[in-house]
């Protein structure tokens, strides 16, 4: 299933995108994508409700907004430096351990909303991501046991502000967590929709150029190592995010660097989970 929310910020409704490819409302279903529905079987009963109620779900307009595909999660958890090309672009040493941080979930959005850059930002920056989503409480999860806690996976960009992630001290989250930063979708793809999430294609145009272009087999620690080491250090709770890292072709690592500016079109996707787009715009 490809699991869409829609309208306005705030109060997003939830849908289902249809084997035709159309949008449809899950609404009366009742029940939110989040921690409960995930954690209580949601997947299987939502898909029992649909197939028994599929024509009376009414047909959504593709123009109407997405939200994020996921209600906010009590985590996101991100991996830096997670693809050898990357950590060679940043002139760093591959990770001998993931390297683990937080982002805000004040910081989710819709995945075509605008990126509004912060206040005083000069080095706004782009970070095309494959997300996981976990389905089960996960603690202490073996390699081996590692995806029957992954329900299903997202897009997601990244944004980073490199000066207050490097170059203020502390840590990255202050560079990661501005409201904007984590647009998510346009859907979430359960995991019988990715059948080899090991070589899926990422890429990423600034201004209808491609700046990053790179795949999943590029990856230093895969997916099930990445959930079962972030579980030895926290509880994973259904509806949780991690995302796994980025490609080579930030605009940190361009000579000179590039960073993002007001009128700017960024647009981003990965091969079974759609695209997105983002109009860059200053703080106001």
């Amino acid at each position: 299933m490809k699991l869409i929310r829609f309208g306005p910020h705030g109060r997003e409704q939830t849908g289902i995108i249809d084997l035709d490819g159309k949008w449809r409302d899950t609404s009366a279903f009742g029940e939110d994508y989040n921690e409960h529905f995930f954690q209580t079987e949601g997947l299987q009963r939502l898909e029992s409700w649909f197939n028994m109620h599929r024509e009376v779900c009414k047909v959504i307009s593709q123009d109407v907004r997405l939200g994020p595909p996921v209600a906010r999660p009590s985590k996101l958890i991100c991996i830096g430096l997670n693809y050898a090309g990357h950590a060679l672009e940043s002139g760093l040493e591959i990770p001998r351990e993931p390297v683990v941080f937080f982002k805000a979930t004040s910081a989710i959005c819709g995945p075509n909303d605008d990126l509004i850059i912060p206040k005083g930002s000069k080095k706004t920056d782009w970070e095309v991501e494959l997300a996981l989503v976990i389905g089960r409480r996960a603690n202490y999860v073996s390699k081996e046991k590692a995806m029957d806690h992954v329900v299903g996976y997202l897009l997601h960009n990244d944004y980073s502000e490199r000066e207050y992630q490097i170059e203020r001290g502390g840590q990255w989250v202050k560079g990661k967590s501005a409201d904007t930063f984590a647009p998510l979708g346009p859907f979430m793809a359960t995991k019988d929709e990715i059948q080899d999430n090991s070589n899926l294609k990422l890429w990423l145009k600034l201004n209808g150029n491609v700046v990053q272009n790179g795949a999943t087999d590029d990856l230093i620690f895969d997916i099930p190592t990445l959930v079962s080491y972030v579980s030895n250090f926290m509880s994973l709770l259904p509806g949780d995010i991690i995302s796994t890292g980025t490609p080579a072709g930030v605009g940190l690592g361009m000579n000179p660097p590039v960073f993002l500016k007001p009128g700017d079109m960024v647009e981003l996707g990965i091969d079974g989970l759609g695209s997105s787009r983002q109009h860059v715009k200053a703080y106001s």
